[in-house]
């Protein structure tokens, strides 16, 4: 009998940790279009992480960038060991990138920030410091974000979804910018799908979480890859994919228009009463309703089919990342 995706695949038992970590701290960064900024990002990482005294890794993870990325960091792995690249066959997107170095980090403190040089890496002492004052997760919230008006709401539109998906409060202050302690991975050790919030799934893990202001620098190279568009696709797919919210509101619309229905229906029953059949609205009333009560089913199908398709993906098993190559396969050589 031929078995589907989810029967064959066994998932780790979340009871079983790993292997205790060792003593350091490991820097997750993913690579999109960043060839002019990384020599100065490890630069700067290599003198701030390397002066806390702690043996510590950094780990580029290279989204199939187009503009020669991966060049920059195979250098930067050969010149140093502490150098870690890891390069995924397609485009998979920053949250699957980040999750893919998680999952590579040796030491039992993780941090993550931006290829773009937004996040100083001069600020992770700060992270740290409040990491070992008694939490396990940390964001770093800028003090003032550099970027537009549009680019701006859409981010607080994603953190209000966010903050749905997470069930924290701390959701409004989520960054890129974040600490956190690298055992949490043993909350998600088997999670696969295209579609990844890493903030959603280190709250399987944890409920102890911070946040700090930190300096945000204006970015010196390129654009940023999240566009208003992206930002707000992003949004929903933690709306529908990490929360049952959208279904919820679709049974509360559905309610809605029941009850509105009725009184509809009482108005025109006492109209029918009052003044005879000939003052009963007419085509245009009902019409109206018609197209009400449409639009409201053909809505609540659209979120239940936006829950179905992420079923689908599910059950395609597609994976979460697929890597090309590592630096650490060259160095062994």
């Amino acid at each position: 009998m031929i078995q589907a995706p989810w029967e064959r695949r066994r998932a780790p038992s979340p009871w079983v940790s790993e292997p205790e970590l060792a003593t350091g701290i490991s820097v997750v960064v993913p690579v999109y279009r960043s060839a002019e900024t990384l020599r100065e990002l490890v630069r700067r990482l290599t003198e701030t992480v390397g002066g806390l005294g702690e043996p510590y890794e950094i780990i580029l993870v290279e989204d199939a960038s187009p503009d020669g990325s991966w060049s920059v960091i195979s250098d930067l792995a050969r010149d140093d060991q502490r150098v870690r690249g890891v390069q995924l066959s397609r485009n998979y997107g920053q949250h699957n990138a980040i999750l893919c170095g998680i999952r590579a980090a040796r030491f039992d403190r993780t941090v993550t920030l931006d290829d773009d040089l937004q996040n100083p890496p001069e600020e992770i002492p700060t992270l740290l410091a409040r990491l070992d004052a008694g939490t396990d997760v940390v964001y770093g919230t800028p003090l003032a974000e550099q970027h537009g008006f549009l680019r701006n709401l859409a981010s607080r539109f994603t953190k209000l979804a966010l903050q749905e998906a997470m069930g924290a409060e701390v959701a409004r202050n989520v960054s890129a910018f974040r600490v956190f302690r690298t055992r949490l991975r043993d909350a998600f050790p088997a999670y696969r799908g295209p579609y990844v919030s890493v903030d959603v799934l280190l709250t399987w893990g944890t409920t102890r979480f911070a946040h700090i202001p930190v300096q945000h620098d204006a970015r010196k190279v390129g654009t940023s890859g999240y566009t208003v568009r992206k930002l707000i696709a992003h949004a929903l797919n933690m709306a529908t994919g990490f929360s049952t919210l959208p279904l919820q509101l679709a049974s509360v619309v559905g309610f809605v228009f029941t009850v509105f229905g009725l009184l509809v229906l009482a108005y025109v029953f006492v109209n029918y009463i009052s003044n005879g059949p000939n003052n009963v609205p007419g085509f245009a009333f009902v019409a109206s309703m018609i197209a009400i009560f449409s639009g409201a089913q053909l809505f609540a199908l659209g979120i239940i089919g936006e829950y179905l398709a992420r079923m689908h993906f599910r059950a395609m098993d597609r994976p979460t990342y697929l890597i090309r190559e590592r630096t650490d396969d060259e160095q062994h050589d």
